[in-house]
């Protein structure tokens, strides 16, 4: 698939996503070293704690990630393109 062309990634060995049967067996495998509700449990214990970073994780997983917004100010008197 890769057709040579320069910075595209095609001609890296191991460029783009891996594929979905790699994550899945990592996620298992991190399943068998420790069981998601002791995570779950540990993170919530940390919450109660006021854990500034586990009260993060939590709400994030919870609630999402708020949308990023930017704000854009435009000065009238200096011109966006050079004529």
């Amino acid at each position: 698939m890769a057709d040579g062309r320069k910075n595209n990634g095609g001609a890296r060995e191991g460029a783009g996503r891996k594929p979905k049967a790699d994550e899945i067996r990592m996620i298992e495998l991190m399943d068998a070293t420790k069981a998601p509700k002791e995570v779950w449990q540990k993170l919530s214990e940390l919450v109660d704690d006021g854990d500034t970073n586990a009260v993060k994780t939590w709400l994030s997983y919870r609630y999402g990630k708020p949308k990023e917004t930017k704000d854009v100010t435009i000065n009238a008197e200096q011109p966006l393109f050079e004529l």
